[in-house]
């Protein structure tokens, strides 16, 4: 079993704004502490090999300039890159173009702050379900790479689909779509709205609203 509880309160969870080239774009900001140094963290994130290891297969040249291409899932082309601290990189999947900035900060006792944002424009998908229909995938993600870094063992097969059709999934999904409204609503969305954005994002990754 997945300790979902202390997962779900291990993430800082944050919606903003930053300013892009073309306009401003809502920002959703995640993060987790992890206890392994700040090399291993960067390996874990950018070394092709790895990745699959707690995410998901990766094609592609992972350099600045290259394109790269997660399986079943977003591609994009590597813009900038300052080892081991951060990487920036657009982010393409079913015809919209967002993008997503990794940050890495040592922390005491060879801890290591993992920081991701996504940058996306505000469309009608946001409208209706607000940040938690990215945050909540970034979730699995940071689970994933908490359980790796860990443990150091392949994670994927342990989140695959017979857990994500378990109990516990769902558990965790919808803790995690609550992270995700507080931060919206924390951001200045009405809560009314906030709320009903996130009962959304709850039924659409779960199949029913709590």
């Amino acid at each position: 079993m997945i300790e979902v509880t202390g997962q779900i309160n291990d993430v800082r969870r944050r919606v903003g704004e930053r300013e892009m080239e073309a306009g401003t774009a809502r920002a959703v900001v995640i993060s987790q502490t992890y206890g392994a140094p700040v090399e291993d963290v960067w390996d874990a994130v950018t070394n092709p090999e790895r990745i699959p290891r707690w995410f998901l297969p990766v094609s592609g040249d992972l350099r600045v300039g290259g394109r790269y291409q997660l399986e079943g899932n977003a591609g994009g082309t590597v813009e900038r890159c300052d080892p081991p601290k951060s990487f920036f990189a657009t982010w393409e999947f079913a015809g919209q173009t967002s993008w997503i900035e990794v940050r890495l900060t040592p922390e005491a006792d060879g801890r290591t702050r993992f920081e991701l944002e996504h940058i996306t424009h505000v469309d009608d998908h946001w409208e209706q379900f607000g940040p938690g229909a990215v945050g909540v995938g970034w979730d699995m993600g940071l689970l994933g790479l908490s359980l790796h870094l860990s443990s150091g063992e392949d994670i994927p097969a342990d989140l695959g689909p017979e857990w994500q059709a378990s109990d516990e999934a769902r558990d965790f999904m919808t803790g995690c779509a609550e992270g995700w409204y507080a931060a919206d609503a924390a951001s200045g969305t009405p809560q009314a709205d906030a709320r009903a954005r996130a009962d959304r994002t709850i039924a659409a990754y779960t199949g029913s609203v709590e």
